[in-house]
């Protein structure tokens, strides 16, 4: 192996170019730690409508360190993503000196088993409003479901003018819809939105035969409805 030069100098040439590659790796990790590239800024895509300046601020100032090469951007994204009535977050490097995050606030959509909230998305959260909402209750796991259906329901009940304040979804996966004047109406398990259609066709008649509204409302059966007055079944 001693005596054989073309081996010896690929060797010695191969050697060279890993420690040239190892120098200026060594040298650009030194430029770039060096403080002429800081970040200047931290810019939002848009104004928040819900989350704190207060609290984005305090982030910044803790969590984001670095310069501008060397921030952690996935770091950075979770840890505006832990922040209250923050749904998604994207942070990206904007040239020369700053961050650009972008925030997706979360938009309520009703309250979830009286101590959470759920999302246009079908996710649950935390989180307080004082405004009124739709309330959901539902089984571990089933809020997108229950988001869904409030969506298909509500479509069908447009022509009663009516809105959705309780959707229910029991542990044996039966529906139930409370609506805005107090009537109850029971699904079932199966062809909701069919049965549900139905009802919301020929329910405008029936009320020039009750003489007023119905209470309850059981859609449970295979060709027809029962409806439930105070004092009267029909």
């Amino acid at each position: 192996m001693w005596d054989n030069a073309p081996l010896l100098r690929s060797i010695a040439n191969a050697l060279f170019g890993i420690s040239l590659v190892l120098v200026l790796y060594g040298a650009a990790r030194y430029v770039l730690q060096l403080p002429v590239f800081p970040l200047r800024a931290v810019e939002l895509t848009a104004a928040p409508q819900r989350v704190p300046v207060a609290a984005l601020e305090k982030l910044v100032r803790e969590k984001v360190s670095g310069n501008f090469f060397t921030v952690d951007l996935e770091r950075t994204r979770q840890a505006f993503e832990q922040l209250p009535w923050v749904r998604k977050v994207s942070v990206r490097r904007k040239f020369p000196w700053s961050l650009e995050v972008e925030v997706e606030e979360q938009v309520v959509l009703a309250r979830w088993n009286g101590t959470e909230l759920v999302n246009t998305h079908g996710e649950v959260f935390a989180g307080k409003v004082e405004h009124k909402l739709p309330e959901f209750i539902g089984q571990p796991d089933s809020s997108l479901q229950v988001a869904q259906m409030y969506a298909e329901l509500s479509a069908v009940l447009q022509p009663l003018q009516q809105q959705i304040v309780q959707l229910s979804l029991s542990p044996r996966y039966a529906w139930q819809v409370r609506l805005d004047d107090g009537m109850v109406i029971e699904l079932g398990r199966e062809e909701m939105q069919q049965r549900l259609a139905r009802f919301v066709a020929v329910y405008p008649y029936s009320l020039a035969v009750l003489a007023r509204p119905a209470k309850q409302v059981d859609l449970r059966y295979r060709s027809g409805f029962a409806v439930y007055l105070p004092g009267r079944e029909v």
